[in-house]
């Protein structure tokens, strides 16, 4: 295996971008930062996703440990998403891409 193909399988950035790396988890994962939310209101913040999209995303980032899928026993069911101790350990550095952006990406002043 060459030094190359190692540093793209191995490192670490590789792996986080594959967890990360959809159009939406980012902006999921800072939203959830806030608190617990319902699949609705997740919808209805991001209304440009389609619900099958928000599904997969959600679905992969509770696969990879970011998100908990919590399912009330009530009629009718209620599920609420929210960040797991992996997630809010993500939290400081959404927090530091959005700085970033704010001082960087920030529209020019009129």
């Amino acid at each position: 295996m060459s030094k190359n193909t190692d540093f793209v399988t191995s490192c670490p950035l590789t792996k986080v971008q594959k967890i990360v790396g959809g159009k939406w988890k980012i902006v999921i994962l800072w939203y959830l930062s806030v608190g617990p939310k319902r699949f609705g209101q997740i919808k209805r913040t991001f209304p440009d996703i389609t619900q099958a999209m928000l599904t997969k995303q959600l679905r992969e980032l509770e696969e990879d440990g970011f998100v908990h899928r919590e399912v009330f026993k009530e009629i009718p069911p209620r599920v609420e998403y929210s960040l797991t101790a992996t997630g809010e350990n993500f939290v400081p550095i959404l927090r530091s891409m959005y700085d970033w952006g704010e001082v960087h990406l920030a529209p020019a002043e009129q």
